[in-house]
């Protein structure tokens, strides 16, 4: 296996270059970013929605699947036709759960402040989810970019990791080669 994988070396470095320019892609242009991330949403939500229409009618009546693929067709068709509409959607989506996390975190610590030492560790990360919904409500813009930015260190952490990985396998298939040269 490790000369199978030595002698792929090159497949994890250009993963973790592809994933580092991905990483700056992202940072320049941070609106297309998520304009392309929502596009891909909405292909993957019409296609999910055409699969799931499939099912329900192959099963010859009206169904859950049929239900689910109607609204997917729907998500799918918005998310394209309308895609700053569907990234504004879906941070108030994410900043109202953030928001009733945080509040039903707060009324548990509360609830179990007499039973449970430590319970204002459950309340303080209710404190920070109220605030991390009310910011995102308050500020859907900077929460789109942060999402943004989550992406791009992501891709950045995982292109130096790759990389790193690349060059190991490519000095271990190096070290395999002279050990394997015939003595003179």
């Amino acid at each position: 296996m490790l000369k199978a994988l030595s002698d792929s070396w090159w497949v994890f470095a250009l993963r973790g270059a592809l994933a580092l320019l991905f990483g700056v892609g992202a940072l320049s242009y941070p609106g297309l970013t998520v304009l392309v991330l929502i596009i891909f949403f909405g292909v993957y939500a019409l296609i999910d929605g055409v699969a799931a229409l499939v099912m329900g009618i192959g099963e010859k009546k009206w169904s859950g699947y049929m239900l689910l693929g109607l609204i997917s067709v729907a998500a799918g068709v918005v998310a394209i036709a309308r895609p700053g509409a569907t990234a504004l959607a879906l941070l108030f989506v994410i900043g109202i759960w953030a928001l009733v996390k945080g509040v039903t975190e707060i009324v548990a610590a509360i609830q179990i402040r007499k039973e449970v030492e430590g319970e204002w560790a459950l309340a303080l990360s209710g404190v920070f989810s109220v605030l991390f919904g009310l910011f995102i409500l308050v500020h859907p813009g900077a929460g789109a970019l942060a999402l943004v930015w989550l992406i791009a260190i992501y891709a950045f952490a995982l292109g130096i990791l790759q990389l790193m990985v690349g060059f190991k396998l490519r000095r271990v298939k190096k070290e395999m080669q002279s050990a394997s040269a015939p003595a003179m």
